[in-house]
């Protein structure tokens, strides 16, 4: 229940409004605050269709980017771990349409101009593209478990040279827009052979200006290139995105090959393991992180929508009321920027908040300016509200549903087979290494420690700290890592370290110097033999300052 909710009312907030959960609250605060605002200053006409009930219920979406022959299509195979109806994979350009992978209990293909008039699908709004482009939509629709929690979007391909010149019949980038301004993800693939971004593949980019957090990028078949080729070409990969992605902040580029074929250079088989698990994590944590993005969505909406309006109503009052309308349109069209400026000043905007200028005016073109609503005060103040209050009651439901829910991740699939036995990431390395033997693994190296620990002259069969910290401190690691490596080998918490104790901690030093995390809590595999029956918790550390 909404924290704003008064309990006197009989569970309802002071405008007699009751909602349960996240989804239908924000459907309600955009149908009853924002709708109304876009309606009267045409934004749906000029920006974004309006958002319908299947936006606010759909799935967390991913939308796949990408040049032709980059492993698109081949990527959603090897998530989902089998093929999908409608499924072309080749060479050349073969995905020459949008393909949405959707969960359902049969397979089958749902065409594009059915798909866009249910209104459990959010893609109603699509019918205004026209056929040329709902002729290259469909859904897919199967059983898997992976798309219980998350739907797919394949795009086709995009081209390059010659190829791009050749009209869609439809406005592709436009369509990427929409999509963007919907998806949880953004996935922007790229080949480690075909890095170039042709002038298709820049505009496609361009079209999701304003959603750069929800873009990630993956160079595929890096395993096609060796190391030295593949520092080559990361850099160059940057560089390249660097031109097109106008942003200070670097993307997030995961390295990898993603199918399920043998890796033809196994060299950095690690490498690429850590860069799936991370981008698997990422996406598995979109169905635990939808609501916060919808909603960081429709405040972006909001925000975009009081520009536009305030946009609106000052053209609207620029014009005169009988002659010289045609003229005056033109100067106002010229001098956007300008007012854009203003504007600015006079209501204390952000310039990142303002729709591109070349743009606007150019669909401005197609309006008669006198026939704009002029200010009206009372449905900026209606959303100013919204932003104010409401949102902040959001936040809080978001919070009290996380907390109270399990956490909804992506499963089955590739994800599965990531996570599960002896193959899962990390298994059998670092603090993980001898957890399926019945040896103490550290036993293995204990000779050459024990070298070590004679040379310290232990008393009683134990060193003191100050003695061990001599000795440990030749790692060069720093005190709060060494710190912590102390608590865990110290096990009898008598703050000396016997031969297995010192032994232990020496071998926990082998495991961060060979770049794996420490654990919070020692291993049962890694006790030292003498102290299994006396293991207890506590305290003291000689690498405090």
């Amino acid at each position: 229940m909404f924290s704003w909710v008064n309990r006197e009312h009989g569970g309802r907030n002071a405008e007699g409004e009751m909602f349960q959960t996240v989804t239908e609250g924000l459907q309600s605060l955009y149908t009853k605050k924002l709708l109304p605002l876009e309606q009267t200053y045409l934004f749906n006409d000029f920006h974004s269709p309006a958002l319908e009930p299947a936006d606010f219920n759909n799935k967390p979406m991913v939308l796949l980017v990408g040049q032709y022959s980059t492993g698109k299509t081949t990527f959603i195979r090897y998530l989902l771990e089998q093929d999908f109806p409608g499924m072309r994979i080749g060479p050349e350009p073969t995905t020459d349409s949008f393909i949405a992978v959707m969960h359902g209990e049969t397979e089958g293909v749902i065409p594009g101009n059915a798909l866009v008039v249910d209104p459990n699908k959010p893609f109603r709004k699509l019918n205004s593209f026209g056929n040329a482009f709902l002729n290259r939509f469909v859904c897919s629709q199967m059983p898997n478990q992976v798309l219980q929690s998350i739907s797919v979007i394949d795009t086709p391909g995009i081209l390059s040279g010659e190829k791009q010149r050749i009209s869609r019949g439809y406005d592709f980038a436009q369509v990427l827009q929409w999509f963007g301004e919907r998806v949880d993800r953004i996935i922007l693939l790229f080949d480690a052979h075909k890095l170039d971004i042709s002038d298709e593949f820049s505009e496609a980019i361009r079209a999701f200006r304003g959603q750069d957090d929800k873009i990630r990028v993956v160079l595929n078949k890096a395993d096609q290139v060796d190391t030295q080729q593949l520092m080559r070409v990361y850099g160059a990969l940057m560089w390249s995105l660097g031109k097109v992605i106008n942003t200070p902040e670097v993307a997030r580029v995961y390295l990898g090959s993603f199918w399920s074929k043998p890796l033809q250079n196994s060299e950095n088989r690690k490498l690429f393991e850590a860069e799936a698990q991370d981008l698997f994590k990422d996406i598995q944590s979109l169905p635990r992180n939808a609501a916060l993005r919808k909603l960081n969505d429709l405040i972006k909406r909001a925000r975009l929508a009081k520009v536009h309006a305030y946009i609106i109503s000052h053209l609207k009052k620029e014009m005169p009321a009988v002659f010289g309308k045609d003229s005056k349109k033109k100067e106002l069209i010229s001098t956007l920027p300008e007012i854009y400026t203003a504007l600015q000043r006079e209501h204390h905007i952000s310039p990142g908040d303002f729709p591109p200028v070349a743009r606007m005016q150019e669909q401005l073109q197609h309006y008669d300016f006198s026939k704009f609503p002029s200010m009206k005060t009372k449905l900026i103040e209606s959303v100013d509200k919204m932003l104010a209050t409401k949102i902040a009651g959001l936040m809080t439901l978001i919070r009290e549903e996380e907390s109270a829910m399990p956490a909804r991740m992506v499963s089955g699939g590739a994800f599965q087979g990531s996570q599960e036995g002896p193959f899962g990431h990390g298994y059998g390395e670092g603090a993980g290494e001898g957890a399926d033997t019945e040896d103490w693994i550290v036993a293995r190296d204990k000779p050459k420690y024990d070298e070590v620990f004679y040379s310290l002259s232990p008393i009683n069969g134990r060193i003191s700290g100050a003695n061990a910290k001599k000795e440990l401190v030749t790692s060069k690691l720093p005190n709060s890592v060494l710190g912590k490596i102390w608590k865990l080998s110290d096990c009898d918490r008598d703050g000396m370290l016997d031969d297995e104790e010192f032994a232990l901690a020496q071998h926990l030093i082998k495991i961060k110097l060979e770049g794996f995390e420490l654990p919070n809590e020692l291993p049962a595999h890694l006790l030292p033999p003498a102290h299994r029956k006396h293991h207890s918790d506590a305290l003291s550390t000689p690498f405090t300052e």
